[in-house]
């Protein structure tokens, strides 16, 4: 029990501000707080629908499958856009493991069968509805069937990268990788690397 066990919310106003690529929503709620307190709180919430994301690494090179790919809010905030991440996308209505399969292979080309949980974290809570659930699996050159590139219909330009583990891990303080999924994904590889061998 927790003095949050308490807080009451009571949502009084949701419009939507825009629906064009995903749901941009103005939300007003009355919060009871832990004081007992009662206030208005209106937040802008962003809706683009849950995601998932996968650690894909090769046991035998010790390395880990990336993509590189060019993102607008990033270079909208000074940075060049152009990121290395972990293979991800929307659920679109798939179960998440079923999700990370279809993007792994249209991003990377690689199959997937089996694919491990690790977690779920919501990832900007302040602003973004958004759940991702996160996944990791071992892959081998053989996996790889196909070219990936991502979906030509949805404008993706994707490079599939392969680095070694521990190259990717130092590319994370001088900024090389700074996308927050991958570099939770790669934390944890660095903390469970023998069962990742394993």
């Amino acid at each position: 029990m927790t003095k949050f066990d308490a807080v009451k919310v009571e949502v009084l106003k949701d419009e939507t501000l825009s629906k064009n690529w995903y749901h941009l929503r103005n939300v007003t709620v009355a919060y009871t707080g832990t004081d007992g307190r009662t206030r208005k709180l209106k937040r802008e919430t962003y809706d683009r629908g849950n995601g998932a994301t996968i650690l894909l690494y090769d046991p035998e090179r010790d390395s880990i499958v990336l993509v590189r790919q060019f993102r607008v809010p990033p270079f909208m905030n000074g940075h060049s856009g152009i990121l290395l991440e972990t293979p991800a996308g929307l659920l679109d209505g798939d179960e998440p493991a079923e999700a990370i399969r279809r993007e792994v292979m249209e991003e990377t080309g690689y199959q997937v069968d089996a694919v491990r949980h690790l977690f779920q974290a919501f990832m900007s809570p302040g602003a973004v509805t958004e759940i991702v659930h996160f996944y990791a699996a071992t892959v081998k050159s053989g996996d790889r069937i196909a070219t990936g590139g991502g979906v030509a219909t949805e404008d993706e330009d994707i490079e599939v990268v392969e680095l070694p583990l521990d190259q990717a891990l130092a590319m994370i303080p001088t900024g090389e990788i700074c996308d927050g999924k991958t570099i939770m994904l790669l934390q944890w590889a660095a903390l469970n690397r023998a069962s990742l061998r394993g």
